[in-house]
């Protein structure tokens, strides 16, 4: 298979005094009345007009002549090339994609919404004009399959698939590398160089959002309990501990299930305890 190959043009600037020349003696031709000379140099004047082109800078051009390959102009400036070559101008400039939302399923069949910002260029010309039909529309779908195929190899969260140690939500480096690398695979064959890939946007579908959202809260609320109580049943036992060694008061297992039992009301409790003054005895 073909690869990109530079080719290298002659001086626009040459070509031009060539032109200049060749205009003076049309003009001379044809004021003394020298028609096949003046008819001669016009069309070598307009040959020459024909093969100026101009590369601007990070700007490259193909150059195919009557089908056949013949190079890739990379250099920056005025330049002259045969007319008959079809020169199709690609930017080397890096671009940015900014996809829209998409709505995908995730590993485990959660409809959630996910888009990408991607930044790439033109490595391979000939790749970008030969290989594909349209290598910019290429990298909008390629992209777009990519992220797809992404969104199904992982959960969105480990709320419901707790064997996954990497989910989309959370997954960071690690997700966007997987992302560019599938992205780069893809793109290989239109010559084009991934710079980077990364998830910019990431949700829930409307349709479960709100569903998602109560159990997030919900595992949330679990979570902190499980704290608080696990902080309560320390400071219990730090307590029965402290009064039993300093001898404070000395508690049958009766009064320390009773104590227990209020500790864990006050310390677990939503709202802020009343406490009750015995004005008696332990007893009443």
């Amino acid at each position: 298979m073909k690869q990109e190959f530079t080719f290298k043009p002659a001086s626009g600037y040459l070509a031009l005094l060539v032109a200049l020349a060749l205009l003076g003696g049309t003009i001379a031709g044809f004021v003394y009345e020298i028609i096949w000379l003046g008819v001669v140099l016009l069309v070598l004047l307009l040959f020459m007009l024909a093969g100026l082109t101009v590369i601007n800078p990070n700007e490259s051009c193909v150059m195919v002549l009557f089908g056949a390959y013949k190079g890739t102009v990379k250099e920056n400036g005025f330049f002259w090339v045969n007319p008959f070559f079809v020169r199709k101008k690609i930017s080397l400039r890096a671009r940015n994609f900014d996809s829209e939302p998409i709505k995908v399923n995730d590993k485990i069949g959660n409809p959630i919404k996910i888009g990408l910002v991607l930044v790439w260029k033109v490595e391979n010309t000939f790749k970008a004009a030969f290989e594909v039909d349209d290598y910019q529309h290429f990298v909008l779908v390629q992209s777009d399959a990519a992220l797809r195929k992404l969104a199904g190899l992982y959960p969105y969260d480990n709320f419901e698939d707790h064997e996954s140690v990497i989910a989309l939500r959370s997954g960071g480096e690690e997700v966007n590398e997987e992302l560019e690398r599938e992205i780069r695979e893809r793109l290989q064959i239109a010559g084009i160089n991934v710079i980077e890939a990364r998830i910019n946007y990431i949700a829930y579908a409307e349709e479960i959002a709100n569903a998602m959202l109560r159990r997030q809260q919900a595992s949330a609320v679990v979570s902190a309990r499980f704290k608080i109580v696990e902080g309560a049943v320390s400071m219990v036992q730090m307590a029965l501990e402290q009064l039993s060694d300093k001898k404070i008061v000395d508690l049958d297992e009766e009064k320390k299930a009773a104590m227990v039992s209020n500790l864990m009301v006050v310390l677990c409790a939503d709202k802020d305890t009343t406490p009750v003054v015995n004005a008696g005895t332990l007893h009443n």
